[in-house]
């Protein structure tokens, strides 16, 4: 082989080279992604400061009675709707609690008293069951219900039907569940079989 040739082959390598780099440059020119100054998901929450400087936790909003939203709730889509809940909760009897409490049998529980369970002084506080309307309002806002909750950086259902469903599907997650309201017994808010 002579150098011609060798020149030839090595000034093709190099072409190449300088070919992919400058459409490596122009594809960073076209598409170019905006990155976050910091890595993650950003959780907005508006808050007016108080009097005092500090932020005020905020009130608990007006939440509509569940008894009419039970009337036509179903299991399946609350079973469908706390798939997200599945993060941070269990649904199984005897199953273990995870950043939450497992939720079998909630419904009429006593609050703060799942065994093995660190619940936040807001939660223990509160006293009482869990009843169906203090789990809706409890599902409307969780920060609102009980300011410092651990559950405070979830948003809540806003929905009144999808507390409803939700509701519905925690009610059947017991070994005797718990009669709806009067408004909701004759729907179809059991879970068939």
């Amino acid at each position: 082989m002579n150098s011609f040739e060798l020149n030839k082959i090595l000034g093709a390598i190099l072409g190449t080279c300088l070919a992919v780099l400058a459409l490596n440059i122009a594809a960073e020119a076209i598409f170019s992604p905006q990155k976050p100054e910091k890595p993650g998901y950003e959780i907005a929450v508006t808050e007016a400061p108080a009097q005092g400087g500090q932020a005020a936790e905020p009130a608990a909003p007006a939440v509509e009675p569940i008894e009419k939203f039970l009337a036509s709730a179903t299991v399946d889509k609350g079973e469908n709707a706390a798939k997200k809940c599945q993060v941070c909760h269990t649904f199984t009897k005897g199953g273990p609690n995870k950043v939450g409490p497992n939720l079998w049998g909630v419904v009429n529980r006593p609050k703060g008293s799942e065994a093995g369970f660190s619940y936040s002084d807001a939660i223990k506080g509160k006293g009482g069951n869990w009843t169906i309307d203090e789990l809706n309002k409890f599902l409307a806002s969780p920060r609102a219900y009980a300011p410092g909750t651990k559950m405070s950086a979830f948003p809540g259902l806003p929905r009144p039907n999808e507390r409803a469903d939700v509701i519905a599907y925690l009610n059947s997650l017991a070994d005797n569940p718990a009669p709806l309201p009067k408004a909701a017994q004759n729907a179809g808010g059991t879970k068939t079989q």
